[in-house]
């Protein structure tokens, strides 16, 4: 049986949604329909045959958290263009290996693609562009470290290769060095989203529940979040 669509907002322009982990945002040539790009598309077609969605930003497959979708394509190109500006502050909640000892810092990295589409940080800022993370460390253990986590910019794979250069990478990626993965996910959640909404201009908040698996080793702290965010 197929999942509901987890829906954190919607009204006549945006649509936002709680994208789960392992679920692409939107289709590559290997996979075209498992998406959730398709699955919003079907979701307003419901309601009726002609709708249309397009996507303003995109989450990694394995990143779950908060997307957002809009009902027409020059709204999507506004909050593209000023997306930097819109979205005022986008904040992720992460378990990385190790003990970090800084109760918080930020990370500067200068982020380059490969041909093969692998994101890295390099020292030379002429070819690379400026990456901006903050993180506050929320609790710890003898293994690993919870921390929230505000990017200044949205580069492809920015937290990944942020928390992976300082020694502390995301507990199941792999792809940037991490031995462990005991949540059989990455351990990466976009949870709370503030939006200037380019029509209305109101400021809007967005949140989410950070998810059950991430509980198991830091279960008193997440519970206290979680229940904020049922309260907000």
């Amino acid at each position: 049986m197929k999942k509901k669509l987890d829906l954190v907002y919607e009204d006549k322009e945006l649509l936002v949604i709680n994208k789960p982990a392992k679920l692409l945002t939107i289709s590559t040539e290997k996979e075209k329909y498992r998406t959730l790009y398709h699955e919003a598309s079907e979701y307003i077609k419901k309601q009726n045959p002609h709708n249309k969605i397009f996507i303003v930003h995109r989450l990694d497959k394995d990143t779950s958290g908060i997307v957002v979708f809009s009902k027409n394509e020059n709204l999507k190109h506004v909050l593209q263009e000023k997306w930097e500006k819109l979205a005022i502050e986008r904040e992720y909640i992460a378990i990385v290996e190790g003990n970090v000892k800084q109760s918080k810092g930020i990370i500067k990295n200068y982020l380059k693609e490969t041909k093969t589409f692998q994101v890295f940080d390099t020292k030379n800022p002429k070819t690379g562009k400026l990456a901006i993370t903050e993180y506050k460390v929320l609790d710890k253990n003898n293994a690993y470290s919870l921390l929230k986590i505000h990017i200044k910019s949205g580069r492809k794979n920015q937290i990944r290769v942020a928390l992976s250069s300082i020694g502390h990478p995301i507990v199941g990626d792999k792809k940037y060095f991490s031995k462990k993965n005991p949540y059989g996910r990455l351990a990466l959640h976009a949870n709370r989203l503030v939006l200037i909404h380019p029509k209305t201009k109101k400021e809007l908040t967005f949140l989410t529940k950070i998810p059950k698996e991430f509980q198991r080793d830091f279960q008193n702290k997440l519970t206290v979040i979680n229940n904020k965010k049922e309260g907000a």
